[in-house]
């Protein structure tokens, strides 16, 4: 099975699922589409009157409203796309059975989705950093490499375990669980700052997971140099590490997936 989407019946197959997956998502909703909008913004709303105006987590931060959105955001996209992710080949069932093409398209088109939402959100973020005062600079190109190494980790995420949720389909309860505790153990909704204070070790170790790592980059190139980032704590070669993992989680996943692929008609 080839990895490649630049066959054309597969750029085909790829775009007609994509706008049927879109479509699902908000078909019989009376606002629609505006929910790709309007629920990050919901979330980010009830975080900032909790953290921002009753705990005070942002007084030390610039521009801490955009600084919390952004997070939101991102942590929203990655989420959306694992959880879609996981479920889709056990979602597409019927069709795998009835038509023969390659697996990793189905799983594909259920995280491109997750896509365009964040990239809805991401002009929503841009339009509230102007209003809040951000002034643009050539930085903020910097925006679209780290939402695709993003994309490729959690892609990656979404490959490794589609396939193993069609034989155990507990895997999807348990990444929701995982997903619970690990937005605490990413700087979302406090400044990486608090922690650091407490203990410079907890900070980097944080800071290997890719997700904070792209979320603090993100927020350093888009709001305020002020942000503090694993290049900063620790240097590049630290840095560097959760750009690695990213690379090996895609790659081992990538080959996982194509093994088992093989099987997934019968498990399914």
């Amino acid at each position: 099975m080839s990895f490649s989407l630049f066959g054309k019946k597969n750029r085909i197959l790829l775009k007609e699922l994509v706008k049927t997956d879109f479509k699902l998502r908000y078909q019989g909703s009376v606002l629609g589409y505006m929910w790709a909008v309007i629920k990050p913004l919901l979330m980010f709303a009830i975080l900032y009157v909790v953290f921002a105006k009753v705990l005070r987590f942002g007084d030390a931060i610039p521009h801490y409203p955009v600084y919390l959105l952004t997070g939101t955001v991102l942590w929203n996209f990655f989420t959306e796309c694992t959880q879609q992710g996981i479920h889709s080949i056990e979602q597409r069932g019927e069709l795998l059975r009835k038509i023969s093409f390659p697996k990793y398209i189905v799983v594909v088109s259920a995280t491109s989705t997750a896509v365009i939402n964040v990239l809805i959100n991401l002009c929503v973020v841009i339009v509230f950093t102007l209003i809040n005062g951000v002034m643009p600079s050539l930085s903020w190109l910097m925006i679209l490499p780290l939402l695709l190494e993003l994309y490729i980790f959690a892609l990656g995420i979404s490959l490794l375990l589609s396939s193993i949720n069609i034989k155990y389909r507990d895997v999807g309860n348990i990444w929701d669980v995982l997903m619970q505790a690990m937005f605490y153990a990413v700087p979302i909704i406090y400044p990486l700052s608090m922690v650091t204070e407490t203990s410079m070790l907890v900070g980097k170790i944080m800071m290997l997971n890719p997700v904070a790592q792209i979320i603090q980059d993100v927020r350093e190139n888009l709001i305020t140099p002020a942000t503090i980032t694993g290049w900063e704590l620790s240097g590049p070669v630290w840095g560097l590490i959760s750009v690695g993992a990213v690379a090996i989680v895609f790659v081992v996943s990538v080959l996982f997936f194509k093994k088992r692929s093989k099987y997934f008609a019968e498990e399914l």
